[in-house]
């Protein structure tokens, strides 16, 4: 089969302690949409997926998992980060700093670099790397 025929990346998901928590961080902090949700009740989970447009368009779409009576989750070392573009780095720094938001690393060129980064916490721990674009 040629290289990507027929196959195409639909999201990543993740565990969240607490699923209105992490929709209100995505959502309001980072401006993505909540484009769908599922409970499953028989399950003990709920589904709620987060993007800027659908799968169906191409685009990276997060699907955050609570599962009903988990409240933490540890991340482990194999997660490293979710990356989004940004297109005033400090400005969406100093927005997310005033809401609360743990800043890991403050905006500046990436090492050996001159991509400008920061890196940002959502509620449950999860790393996030900002990159300025334009």
């Amino acid at each position: 089969m040629a290289e990507g025929q027929g196959f195409s990346f639909l999201h990543t998901m993740i565990r969240v302690g607490d699923l209105e928590r992490s929709v209100k961080f995505y959502t309001g902090l980072l401006g993505m949409r909540e484009l769908r949700r599922r409970d499953v009740p028989d399950g003990k989970y709920t589904l709620a997926f987060v993007g800027y447009a659908s799968e169906e368009a191409g685009a990276g779409v997060i699907e955050l998992t609570y599962n009903y009576g988990v409240s933490h989750y540890e991340t482990g070392t194999g997660f490293g980060h979710l990356a989004i573009g940004v297109p005033d780095i400090a400005a969406t720094c100093e927005r997310l700093r005033a809401a609360g938001t743990k800043i890991t690393r403050e905006p500046g060129p990436v090492k050996f670099g001159t991509t400008i980064i920061a890196f940002v916490e959502d509620p449950d721990g999860y790393k996030i790397e900002l990159i300025q674009r334009g």
